[in-house]
């Protein structure tokens, strides 16, 4: 007897051969962002409180007097001690809260729990070091505002005259080492023929080597305003230009290694922060409901 052939259509239409991949969903998402939020929150708080410590202390060990206090190079490797610790502290404090505030996950597999909760702890790392990020930004822009405000107040005429911009120029120091002489001047550099200095200054260190002219120009200044003979003189500027380029390149360092040790101090923090999220969830697991 033969039998007709149900069609596919009909078939999924019946009650009994309903999508089962759709029971198989969970209703909500994976991610307990409440929770998130909490341990980012307590991950921020954590980092702000540690770094005011952390500015206190380096500045209770910084003297204004040469050879008192702690040096630098002992400064320096505090401060990157202490982010790192700061770090570790907050980013395990927040990925820790995030895995014992989340919800429970259940009829998941343990691989994927693990997972969640890894997955938690470095969003409550992300999160917490973007609010950390503006709130510092914040901080930053109100004293730099309040500063320039209070400056313009209590400045009154010095304010007026360092307007040319002369003060906030970083070869101001360097042009003011070429002008320097053993006897006294009779009247002060003008500003015209220091700012004129300073750009010429300013170009040499753009470029690998000082054109000759321009040497040559400004060693006539310098010798007109500080006694010296032109070879002197350009013999000065070639030792200030030196000077400059090795500040310059000092600073450049100074700047790439700070970058290097933050960003291995970023890398613990959201490590700390993914592991400390798979101890609290475990535990959070293993609470016995009463």
């Amino acid at each position: 007897m033969a039998h007709s052939a149900v069609p596919p259509l009909a078939v999924s239409r019946k009650p009994g051969f309903a999508d089962t991949s759709l029971k198989n969903e969970a209703p909500s998402s994976g991610v307990s962002w409440p929770a998130v939020l909490a341990g980012a929150f307590a991950a921020a708080a954590l980092s702000l409180i540690l770094l005011a410590l952390g500015t206190g202390i380096g500045l209770s060990s910084v003297s204004p007097w040469s050879n008192m206090g702690a040096s630098a190079s002992a400064i320096g490797i505090g401060a990157i001690v202490w982010l790192i610790v700061t770090q570790i502290i907050a980013a395990t404090m927040g990925g820790y809260l995030a895995g014992r505030l989340r919800t429970k996950w259940v009829n998941i597999h343990t691989n994927e729990v693990y997972f969640r909760d890894t997955a938690h702890g470095f969003l409550v790392w992300a999160v917490g070091l973007v609010i950390t990020a503006a709130f510092l930004a914040s901080a930053a822009t109100s004293m730099v505002g309040g500063g320039a405000q209070l400056g313009a107040i209590t400045s009154g005429k010095a304010t007026s005259a360092q307007s040319d911009g002369q003060a906030s120029d970083p070869n101001k120091y360097f042009v003011d080492t070429l002008f320097r002489s053993d006897r006294p001047a009779s009247e002060t550099t003008d500003a015209s023929i220091r700012a004129e200095a300073g750009s010429i200054f300013a170009n040499a260190l753009r470029q690998k080597d000082v054109p000759a002219a321009d040497k040559t120009y400004l060693g006539q200044l310098v010798a007109a305003r500080t006694g010296l003979s032109q070879t002197d003189a350009e013999q000065r500027v070639s030792d200030v230009l030196s000077q400059a380029r090795q500040a310059a390149d000092t600073a450049r360092k100074t700047v790439a290694h700070s970058l290097y040790w933050t960003f291995l101090a970023l890398l613990i923090g959201a490590f700390c922060a993914s592991f400390a999220a798979t101890i609290g969830g475990k535990q959070r697991d293993h609470v016995v409901t009463i």
